[in-house]
This record gives C-alpha cells, sequence and structure tokens, in this order.
C-alpha cells in the first residue's frame, strides 16, 4: 500500500503461484463452465506479505477449491510495473477470470482494460478502477474507520491530541481517511499532531520508525489511528522501545491470528480493530469472479461488513486466534455477499 517501486523492474516477472484444483470435477447443477471444472482463475496481488494478505489467499484457495477452479496465484512484490506485467501472463495464460486485489489503479488500468477487451471476467478487491466492467470487492471502508473512532470517542472523549497513519493512493487507505476527515470536522476539539506512514515489504519497522520520531516531538499524543494492521503493528512496537505503551491507545483496521495476540496481551496500547475476516473477502473475491463467468449480473460493488473487536471483549471471551474469532463470533465466517445456489454454502 504505497506509491512505492512504481518504476519497478517488469522484466523477468515470472509466475510463481500455481494452487487450486486443475483436475477437480465439475459441480453438479452448476452453469457452464462450472459443471465440468477447472476453469481457469489468476489471482494477483499487489501486496502478498502479512497476515492479512495470506489469510485474504487461503480463503480465495479454499473457495476456489470447492468450485473446481484451477486458481493461479501470482505474488505481489509491491511493485506496480510487475503487478502489469502478472496481468499480461494471466491474459496470455487464457484464463476465463481475474481478480485484482489491491495496486495502484494509474499503473494497471490499462492493461486489466486489455483483459475485459480479451473476454476476460475481472473482479478488483480494494483497488478502484474506474471502470464499468469491474466489479469491486471492498470491506466497507468508512464502517470500519467509523467503528474504531466511534471506540476511541468512547475510550478518551471527544477532546485528544492524535496520531495518524496514513498513505495516500491506496483505495482502501484513501476510504478511511474520508471518514477520519469528517470525523476531524465533527470533532473539533480531536487535533492531529502528526501524520506519517510508509507501506512497502517492511511496513511495520518502518512505520514504527516514524511514530518515534512523531511522539517524540509531540509528547501530548495519547491516541494514534492507524487503520491498517500492519500500522498499528509499528505504532505499538515504537510506544512499546519508548516506555510509553502505558499512556498511548491504538485504534486500527484489520485482524489476524498475530493482531489479536498482540492486542490481548498485557499492557498493550493496541486496544480496538475494526476489521471483516480476510478469509471471507478472499473467498467472496472468487465468487464474485466465477458468476461473472458463469454469466451472471454482479454488482459493481459488493460490500462485506466489518465488526468491532475490542481488547477488553477479546480477552474476556478467551479468543486467542481467528480461528477463535469465528467459532465464537459466527457472523465473523461467514458472508452472503455475492453467492448462488450452486456455490457451497459452507466455505471452511
Amino acid at each position: 500500500m504505497q506509491h512505492l517501486n512504481r518504476l519497478g523492474v517488469a522484466a523477468g516477472a515470472m509466475f510463481l503461484g500455481l494452487l487450486g484444483s486443475a483436475g477437480a470435477a465439475g459441480i453438479e447443477g452448476a452453469p457452464s463452465p462450472f459443471d465440468k471444472g477447472g476453469v481457469k482463475i489468476a489471482l494477483i496481488s499487489y501486496i502478498s506479505a502479512g497476515d492479512f494478505f495470506q489469510s485474504y489467499q487461503a480463503g480465495a484457495k479454499a473457495q476456489a477449491n470447492q468450485l473446481g477452479i484451477d486458481l493461479r496465484i501470482f505474488p505481489g512484490k509491491q511493485n506496480a510495473a510487475e503487478q502489469r506485467e502478472q496481468i499480461q501472463q494471466a491474459i496470455n495464460l487464457g484464463v476465463k477470470g481475474i481478480v485484482i486485489d489491491h495496486g495502484l489503479p494509474e499503473s494497471i488500468g490499462d492493461v486489466v482494460q486489455q483483459a475485459v477487451d480479451a473476454g476476460i471476467k475481472v473482479v478488483a478487491f480494494d483497488v478502484n478502477l474506474n471502470n464499468p466492467a469491474v466489479p469491486q470487492v471492498e470491506q466497507s471502508d468508512h464502517e470500519l474507520a467509523r467503528l474504531a473512532l466511534e471506540q476511541a470517542v468512547k475510550d478518551n472523549g471527544g477532546s485528544f491530541k492524535a496520531g495518524y497513519v496514513y498513505v495516500a493512493g491506496f483505495a482502501p487507505l484513501d476510504r478511511r481517511n474520508e471518514t477520519w476527515e469528517k470525523f476531524k470536522s465533527e470533532n473539533p476539539a480531536v487535533v492531529e499532531k502528526a501524520r506519517f506512514g510508509v507501506v512497502s515489504d517492511t511496513t511495520a519497522t518502518s512505520t514504527s520508525d516514524q511514530a518515534k520520531a512523531a511522539f517524540t516531538a509531540n509528547r501530548d499524543i495519547k491516541v494514534v489511528f492507524a487503520p491498517y494492521d500492519e500500522f498499528a503493528r509499528g505504532v505499538k512496537l515504537a510506544a512499546r522501545d519508548l516506555g510509553i505503551a502505558d499512556k498511548v491507545k491504538i485504534y486500527s483496521a484489520d485482524v489476524s491470528t498475530a493482531d489479536i495476540q498482540e492486542i490481548t496481551e498485557d499492557g498493550s496500547p493496541w486496544v480496538a480493530t475494526a476489521a471483516t475476516n480476510p478469509a471471507v473477502v478472499g473467498a467472496v473475491s472468487i465468487r464474485a469472479v466465477a458468476l461473472k463467468v458463469a454469466g451472471a449480473d454482479v454488482p459493481l460493488q459488493i460490500v462485506v461488513k466489518p465488526v468491532l473487536l475490542t481488547q477488553t471483549a477479546l480477552r474476556e471471551a478467551g479468543v486467542k486466534t481467528i480461528e477463535d474469532l469465528a467459532a465464537k463470533l459466527p457472523s465473523f465466517s461467514t458472508s452472503d455477499a455475492v453467492t448462488a445456489d450452486w456455490i457451497p454454502a459452507k466455505l471452511f
């Protein structure tokens, strides 16, 4: 999530993942081509590192296996030029559908249009391509931010000095930023003292370095809105290193098993996150592209609803993993977005 490596090396970009059910039988009663199985779909990511993206891919694989899809996964390397090359490779492979997972719209819009022109069905997750042929799956990012910020006010009142972690140019962060700006306008006693952030293959550690500088220069920061879990992890690390973990509260978005462990550990300043289940989002992305391949109508905007997870609630429920969370909060492990009677109802 950053305008990073915009001019990275395209030559030599290689397809590195081949996972799924290439020889799987078709689904009885499914529309063509899913009645025969082996439908080639490509999942092309901009970012693959981090628990969220690994879980997203796991959900995509699980749904693909259930649908007899031959899922080709291209690993994200935060490299816009390489992502362009991977989309072109997928077109050349003759896939029936492509899921674009994050990316920079200005870098891939034209090559996505090439895929559409070739008759390939395309769905995007958290990258707004402004293309009427490409539905977008999103986590209701405005709602994610709203839930986290409402909890910040509940915990701290409507007057506090805040740090804010943000990198422009990524659809989910830009949408969360819109909610942050609206929140500030409606709560003038909330003062943004510092804004920082970086997205790279070392997002947490790089953000930690920036957070240390922000905390050192603004010792009155008591709340940090870090609406991406890698951001929150970096801010937490900085607060710990500076010995101010008991003086700062961090509010985030997204969740993983590692996040839950960091939120619930003793003395953690990370007190709440708003999240969807990334595995469910991955599954929804595959369902959306499968329905398009099958000729079904798919809405242009596909929203997976989030839930608020507080440190207190997670501790009281004894939640230690994503699996615990899904078991104790069933709504976290399902979504009725874009489905059909021929698609298996139970994912995991």
